[in-house]
């Protein structure tokens, strides 16, 4: 298993790297700003995976949801806008980030988490507004 590109049935060495990257990202930025996994795990599937819009927001439902949005899962599902293989990677790697993450956190200035907070929406908003 040198080869990133070598395949676990559809998905590639490459793409499991990534979707553990993005898990390990969206939980300790859940950690350190209390953000819901879904507004990094959105943009990441999008931009650095090459998913649609509705693929990643079906992803992100299988990962963050259940039970809660089970149904929107099921309907996102039902039409092909799910991804099972990196819901369950980045859900894995997820709840490890941000258990980490949330430790951390503790020590850190209030009004700086605030600060790191507003500068990551704003990032994330600027690049989703001007992306095609």
């Amino acid at each position: 298993m040198n080869d990133t590109h070598e395949t676990i049935g559809d998905v590639t060495m490459l793409n499991i790297i990534l979707f553990i990257l993005i898990g390990l990202i969206a939980g300790i930025l859940s950690g350190f700003l209390g953000v819901g996994g879904g507004v990094i795990i959105v943009p990441s599937l999008i931009y650095i995976c090459g998913f649609s819009q509705l693929k990643a927001q079906g992803t992100s439902l299988a990962i963050l949801l259940p039970p809660v949005g089970i149904l929107a899962f099921i309907e996102y599902y039902k039409n092909g806008n799910v991804d099972i293989k990196a819901g369950i990677v980045i859900a894995i790697t997820l709840i490890l980030g941000s258990a980490l993450s949330s430790r951390l956190v503790q020590n850190i200035s209030p009004i700086l988490l605030r600060k790191g907070f507003a500068v990551f929406m704003i990032v994330i908003s600027i690049k989703m507004f001007f992306s095609e």
